[in-house]
């Protein structure tokens, strides 16, 4: 007998059945690695430790990863898939224009280093002769709208569906320009960036003494002059995120108008827009700031940057002395990444970036079933139906809103391990040996694809992931999530698992995107995606003080001495998090039936389910690494991710008998509950 509200349908008999379709988890006994825990640890005063330590002590960070955890472990053996994909394909005879054919020759192009060494700058010569030839600020615009050079520069034009009226795409224009990984790193006196700072500049001295650049010297002190000028320019991450200060749409004459510093016809041109009449820009004062900075910049900085840029992109594509110094400062530098990736691992990265669902519709014939697609399916309806119970029960949300949000929450389109159809990349031309071109031709190729799309209803059917990555994501333009096969393996899902573990694992991850719809921003889109206002004035108050403390919770954190996390930055996914695991821990009690879980190996099912959670984000990683992450990634680090998260949840609490004293214990009063 169900014991669930009524109208709230669980699809939990497919779950079940799915624990007699395998013989016997892939981590024994039950799903998840008790081995791996640190039982001397308190679970109240270290969770992560407790779940993890033991796994953390016995776990190295490979050589070339600057973090190791079961993301990185999933992406690792998702390469060594698409790599035994390539090496079936190109052990056959393949026709000429084949897809096949096309996958093999992109893949060996990329891994042939001798005909790269032999071939020296001749396959970008052309291109840095045109840069080298750029004489005004028009040609300098000119070329920053090609999208096959990849050079950038400081603003950046995307089709992408209009955020007040996602059924239709506006160009969207964003700050842009910087080489480094975020403006602090330009404008902080710490001696972390300071030491940055100066081994970048030596960076780009080096990668332009290598093309022969007149003074490399010179040149490079001009550039890091120019990309901190940039770096003022620019909003900070959290002003970025703030949905209600991003949209500004824009006519081309407005734009113009507005920021008439920049030769936006050079740029539109170069991009095939010309035609174009809708702008939506989003660092509206940035922007103008940028348009300005452009003008009075020389031509020549511009000429020197645009070529050390094209270099650091195509680095990887280049004789080995480029390669080298590049992974010298983008992998030890910033990531404290000790050893560059193996060829072939890179080569899979290309490939998946140029024939991305190509690859894909082979990787899931191969390793997901339609089956499984099924039964997460399945089991992301279950997290609905407790999402909808939260929501109904919430008492800081009126009745209107509480309308809104379950309307919102109904409407939630949600795509499972593969597209419905794929991408044709029949016009893609690919040429054996020619990896520079490849890449140019690819880079081209989508951008077209993508401007072709203009003035046609927005493609809701489309990915912005390929199955074989290891990752999900919200998309609140179209109100939908989705979940990539390659994520859909232990330890985040395993049908032979206890039910706990999957709850606490996928079922946390697939509350975390659905929780995204209702995050801070999120909760700015209505259920058509359209960005609006749907709350009361009084509920959204809450909701913002509610948030408000959750972001002053976690800047409390300090994951290296002296370097606290940023709440307002990481608040999104704080919010997915949180809610997210609650949404999962609901919806595992109601697929319990209210029966009592088992006990197993002396773990409760609500033990099991926290355990699985904290599992799923364990994770070694390099001190670079972390301080990059803390300047530029909105999530926060793992630990944080486990720690911060459990000890707002009351169960977790009657779970583990935390107790007052216990360092992660929060008074009843001072737990976050939003969703």
């Amino acid at each position: 007998m169900t014991r669930h509200r009524p109208g709230i349908r669980l699809l939990t008999v497919t779950l079940a059945g799915l624990l007699l379709a395998a013989a016997e988890p892939v981590i024994l006994p039950w799903g998840f690695d008790v081995g791996g825990m640190d039982r001397s640890a308190k679970p109240g005063d270290d969770f992560d430790r407790y779940s993890n330590g033991a796994w953390k002590q016995a776990t190295p960070i490979p050589p070339d990863r600057s973090a190791w955890g079961p993301f990185a472990m999933l992406r690792a053996k998702a390469e060594s898939d698409v790599k035994a994909i390539v090496g079936d394909i190109a052990g056959r005879p393949q026709a000429a224009g084949s897809i096949e054919r096309k996958i093999a020759d992109t893949y060996t192009a990329y891994l042939d280093t001798k005909a790269i060494e032999a071939a020296a700058l001749a396959p970008v010569a052309t291109d840095l002769a045109k840069i080298a030839a750029a004489r005004s600020h028009e040609d300098v615009a000119r070329l920053m709208g090609h999208p096959e050079l990849g050079v950038g520069g400081p603003l950046s034009l995307t089709p992408w569906p209009d955020a007040a009226n996602p059924d239709r795409y506006a160009i969207n224009i964003v700050q842009s320009g910087l080489s480094l990984p975020d403006r602090d790193f330009y404008l902080k006196g710490d001696t972390r960036s300071v030491q940055v700072r100066t081994k970048f500049r030596s960076y780009v001295a080096g990668m332009l003494a290598l093309d022969h650049y007149p003074d490399p010297e010179r040149a490079a002190d001009a550039i890091v002059a120019l990309e901190t000028g940039i770096a003022q320019a620019h909003w900070t991450r959290e002003k970025r995120g703030d949905r209600d200060l991003t949209y500004h749409p824009k006519s081309r004459a407005g734009l113009k108008a507005f920021a008439p510093d920049y030769p936006w016809d050079a740029t539109l041109g170069a991009l095939g827009i010309s035609r174009q009449d809708f702008y939506v820009l989003k660092e509206d004062s940035a922007i103008r700031d940028l348009a300005k900075l452009f003008r009075i910049t020389p031509v020549t900085t511009w000429r020197a940057y645009m070529t050390f840029r094209y270099l650091n992109g195509m680095a990887d594509v280049l004789p080995a002395a480029f390669d080298d110094l590049a992974f010298d400062f983008n992998g030890r530098t910033l990531s404290g990444q000790p050893q560059k990736r193996e060829r072939w691992k890179r080569a899979t990265a290309a490939l998946n970036i140029a024939l991305g669902e190509a690859v894909g519709q082979i990787y899931v014939r191969r390793h997901f079933t339609p089956e499984a697609k099924v039964r997460i399916t399945a089991l992301v309806e279950n997290l609905r139906a407790a999402f909808r119970v939260r929501i109904e029960r919430l008492d800081w949300m009126s009745a209107d809103t509480r309308r809104a949000a379950l309307a919102k929450l109904a409407a939630i389109r949600v795509k499972v391990g593969y597209p419905d159809s794929w991408r044709d990349y029949t016009t893609l031309e690919v040429r054996a040996g020619d990896p520079v071109g490849n890449r140019k031709r690819a880079l081209l190729w989508d951008w077209k694809r993508r401007i072709a799309r203009l003035g046609q209803p927005t493609d809701r059917d489309g990915w912005g992931m390929t199955p074989q990555n290891v990752n999900a994501y919200s998309n609140s333009f179209f109100n939908e999530i989705v979940f990539p096969a390659a994520i859909l393996q232990s330890p985040y899902f395993d049908p032979a698992a206890d039910p706990a573990v999957n709850y606490g694992g996928i079922g946390g991850v697939i509350g975390h995107e659905m929780g995204h719809a209702f995050d801070d921003q999120g909760a700015k889109t209505d259920a058509k995606g359209a960005q609006r206002d749907w709350w009361g004035k009084a509920d959204s108050a809450r909701f913002r003080a509610l948030a408000s403390r959750l972001a002053e919770q976690y800047s409390r954190y300090e994951p290296i001495p002296g370097s606290h996390l940023n709440g307002a930055m990481t608040l999104s996914e704080n919010i997915g998090d949180l809610g997210g695991l609650n949404i999962a821990l609901e919806a595992y009690h109601i697929a319990l039936h209210g029966q009592p879980a088992p006990i197993l190996d002396g773990t409760t099912g609500d033990q099991r389910f926290f355990l699985s959670w904290a599992q799923t984000y364990r994770e070694n990683i390099r001190d670079a690494a972390l301080r990059a992450d803390l300047a530029s990634d909105p999530h926060s680090p793992s630990v944080f991710r486990v720690n911060g998260v459990v000890r707002n949840i009351d169960a977790w609490y009657d779970a583990f008998s935390v107790k007052p004293g216990d360092r992660l214990y929060l008074a009843p009063s001072d737990r976050i509950h939003i969703w």
